[in-house]
């Protein structure tokens, strides 16, 4: 374990997760237990990147298994990115297409869970 603390706390229902400025092999496995416990609150996860300064291929790999789990259960996994660094890797990798990505935490939990949605 790296010894990084992850901050989890729940917003109208949604639990948000604050990841820390690097995300790598490192700290992966934790990163990943710390999204799992908060699928257990809900299946909509919000996952605070604004921090964020690197993700390495192995966090982007956490990022996306946890959002299969999500949609599976009838979620999604909203991500809050600004730096740029976080902004290239998601689009260079094109991960950044199969999630929604907002610019402020604000953005990210404006938006209703799924369940809560309107039908169009």
């Amino acid at each position: 374990m790296s010894g990084l603390s992850y901050a989890v706390r729940e917003v109208g229902g949604i639990p948000v997760v604050s990841a820390p400025a690097e995300i790598d092999i490192a700290n992966s496995g934790e990163f990943r237990s710390v999204l799992l416990n908060a699928a257990r609150m809900s299946p909509t996860i919000v996952v605070d990147l604004s921090g964020t300064e690197f993700c390495d291929s192995s966090g982007l790999s956490v990022l996306v298994r946890a959002l299969r789990r999500a949609q599976a259960d009838g979620g999604e996994i909203r991500l809050v990115a600004r730096t740029t660094a976080v902004l290239r890797i998601l689009s260079v990798t094109g991960v950044g297409s199969i999630f929604g990505i907002f610019a402020s935490l604000e953005e990210a939990l404006a938006k209703p869970p799924p369940e809560l949605a309107p039908a169009p």
